[in-house]
């Protein structure tokens, strides 16, 4: 158990989870209705989706190794406080990468596996390196934290579809908030690390708090639009409406204080608004 440990832990297990749990939302809309849903291939696209985020987050780890030293946060994560070695660490997350990404192609179909491996190209040679250099990393690192479930709905009706997209949108507007309160809570941090947040490049946060505000609003809009495609109904609009007017609210107080308390009460919004959201997607789908 002393082994496996330090690799659950740098596999980012709760992000690993959300993946599969929105993954899991595209693939039974995808799958137009419960009572099409192929349960195996549901399970084996998780399992493949499952290992190559774990990987992703792996590499993403051996990559960043240096720089979490320097950050409180993350200075007891495994790689900087030596539990393993780096290239077991490498090694895992090729490994692991390569592995979901195969088992989709195989036993899913080809457009999920290649949707699955664009995320995870993303995340680690993209987005991981862009935190060095741009404070446009949140934008493009949200690209991949998007796409699960679009692999999801194609791994059902092996398409790329309009609701696909819808989703995409939903989740990639979602993120800027939710990593907006991060970056603001943990500015020093980054700073002392070399990222370039937003709130690193404009300590006074002026344009991280407009970008806080513009995304909110953009998310009332684009979480609106499953109903009138027909993918949802009127219960999970009305709940969609009242989660994003839920944020709203928090990100306009965070705009008016700038302070810790109010940051933090938007990541926990934020945190609370996508289970729900999923929730409300989920009873539609049932109802």
């Amino acid at each position: 158990m002393k082994t496996i440990k330090p690799y659950l832990e740098m596999s980012k297990l709760r992000i690993v989870t959300m993946v599969l749990v929105t993954s899991s939302i595209g693939f039974f809309l995808g799958s137009r209705g419960m009572g099409e849903i192929q349960w195996l291939v549901w399970a084996l696209s998780l399992l493949g989706t499952g290992m190559a985020a774990a990987g992703a987050a792996c590499l993403n780890n051996y990559l960043e190794r240096d720089l979490d030293a320097h950050m409180t946060r993350t200075r007891s994560r495994v790689l900087p406080a030596g539990e393993i070695d780096p290239v077991s660490a490498l090694m895992y997350g090729i490994i692991m990468v390569l592995g979901g990404v195969s088992l989709l192609v195989w036993q899913v179909n080809l457009l999920c596996g290649f949707m699955v491996l664009l995320t995870a190209f993303l995340y680690v040679l993209v987005y991981t390196p862009l935190k060095r250099w741009t404070w446009l990393n949140t934008s493009v690192g949200a690209i991949p934290g998007a796409l699960p479930p679009v692999s999801g709905w194609v791994a059902a009706s092996g398409q790329l579809e309009l609701g696909a997209w819808i989703l995409f949108a939903i989740l990639f507007v979602w993120q800027h908030p939710h990593f907006y309160a991060i970056a603001w809570m943990y500015r020093d941090d980054y700073k002392e690390a070399g990222f370039k947040m937003l709130p690193v490049i404009d300590p006074s946060g002026a344009r991280m708090f407009r970008h806080i505000i513009v995304h909110s609003v953009v998310l009332l809009g684009v979480a609106s639009l499953p109903t009138f495609i027909g993918m949802t109904g009127w219960i999970y609009f009305t709940g969609a409406l009242l989660l994003g007017l839920m944020m709203l609210e928090v990100g306009i107080r965070l705009y008016r204080t700038h302070s810790m308390t109010d940051a933090r009460k938007l990541l926990r919004a934020s945190v609370y608004y996508l289970p729900l959201l999923l929730v409300l997607i989920a009873v539609d789908i049932v109802l």
